[in-house]
């Protein structure tokens, strides 16, 4: 039984925290690491480099879609050891690879293996706390996650030049080790016996039906994919923008650490606004002025070379802010309707909306070669097209009220 009332309990954010965060020691850690993997992998292209990136949120997605059912039947607390044991096997693939192609397959089922304690943190929170409150919760949640990144890519690259690329995934493999105790021993178990689905082949596809019958929860999984494929284009680009376009090798970390920063305020901001103003005017007026910021870069630098590092910062510092905004309200959004199928619920809104990122980071990550304005291009029209659904979902909310 979801409670609205319940009073935060630092252990239970700080662990949900852990279980997203490990995606992001994968992926951000190894940042300043891709030319140096790239050159052991005999891979040499930059914009080829970023598979190790955007492939790891395909693994995310695919993942969710078995153990999201899994963990409708047999449990939550289950799938998340799966899921370990699966990031593990990933890992000692991508230590051995020898070309970019083994590599990416590593990083795949990599991400396959944390699509278990990434979602199922999310059915977790969604199994205790509902509305707003929830809301709230994976607002707390995010803003501790968020830590991860801003330290990541500093620790990576000291990791790195301290020992080798190498070492950056024992220290994800100890880090997970750690966390997968502490889930072990702290967390109980969520799903109530009575909510348990038997499984069988007909699961997904009731739980799809079911899935589909909720308006918001169909429309927020689309916007959170537009917005999630705007950032993987940042994510997956980003080293080589601050390292290769502007020379900065050695301040990348630290650009990359402030950038995450301003997601995390907004983030934690988002915690106490939401209570107040409500997760649906939240998540609009900061839709609304993501579209802004990057329809503004575009217009001020068509045609022009690179602004100073400062003003790129700046740009992205504010796009930024606005995502703590759009992430979490965006998957209360969607998940409020389906509490009585948050394992699957869960499955379905992430698998579609990393199916619809992934796709938007590796086109248009391909434009990112000589310039950063095809990125603000991309900002800008998954931001439109998420604005688009957002107004449409509420211009039929409100006639059906009236």
């Amino acid at each position: 039984m979801q409670n609205e009332n319940v009073k935060p309990n630092f252990e239970f954010i700080a662990l949900m925290a852990s279980l997203m965060s490990i995606v992001a020691l994968a992926l951000d850690a190894l940042l300043p690491a891709l030319s140096h993997i790239g050159e052991a992998v005999n891979s040499f292209d930059p914009t080829a480099n970023q598979m190790m990136i955007t492939m790891i949120f395909l693994g995310l997605g695919i993942g969710q879609l078995f153990f999201g059912p899994l963990s409708d039947s047999y449990g939550r607390k289950p799938m998340v050891y799966a899921g370990f044991l699966t990031f593990g096997v990933g890992s000692a693939i991508c230590l051995m690879a020898n070309s970019l192609e083994i590599m990416v397959a590593g990083r795949m089922l990599q991400g396959v293996g944390l699509s278990a304690p990434r979602s199922i943190a999310i059915s977790i929170i969604r199994d205790t706390y509902s509305g707003d409150y929830m809301a709230r919760m994976m607002s707390f949640v995010t803003a501790f996650f968020i830590l991860i990144p801003v330290i990541a890519p500093a620790t990576g690259k000291w990791i790195m030049d301290a020992f080798s690329w190498q070492a950056i995934f024992y220290v994800q493999l100890f880090f997970a080790l750690v966390v997968g105790i502490w889930f072990w021993k702290r967390q109980q178990e969520t799903l109530k016996p009575q909510y348990k689905v038997p499984f069988s082949m007909g699961v997904f596809m009731s739980g799809l039906k079911e899935f589909l019958k909720h308006r918001e929860s169909v429309a927020f999984t689309f916007t959170s994919g537009f917005i999630t494929g705007a950032f993987l284009v940042y994510l997956s680009a980003s080293q080589h923008v601050f390292e290769d376009q502007y020379g900065l090798v050695d301040s990348f970390p630290y650009i990359f650490a402030g950038l995450a920063v301003s997601i995390g305020l907004s983030t934690l901001l988002n915690g106490t606004l939401v209570m107040r103003f409500g997760m649906r005017r939240l998540a609009l007026m900061a839709l609304t002025a993501f579209c802004s910021i990057a329809l503004l870069y575009v217009l001020l630098f068509w045609n022009q070379p690179n602004p100073s590092v400062i003003v790129l910062v700046g740009f992205l510092s504010v796009q930024f802010f606005c995502l703590g905004f759009l992430w979490g309200n965006f998957r209360s959004i969607a998940m409020e309707p389906i509490g009585h199928i948050a394992g699957i619920g869960a499955a379905i809104n992430g698998f579609v909306s990393t199916v619809i990122a992934v796709p938007i980071a590796s086109y248009i990550g391909g434009f990112v070669t000589d310039t950063v304005w095809p990125m603000f291009v991309g900002l800008a029209i998954c931001g439109l097209l998420s604005l688009g659904i957002m107004l449409m979902v509420r211009k039929k909310h409100a006639l059906a009220r009236a």
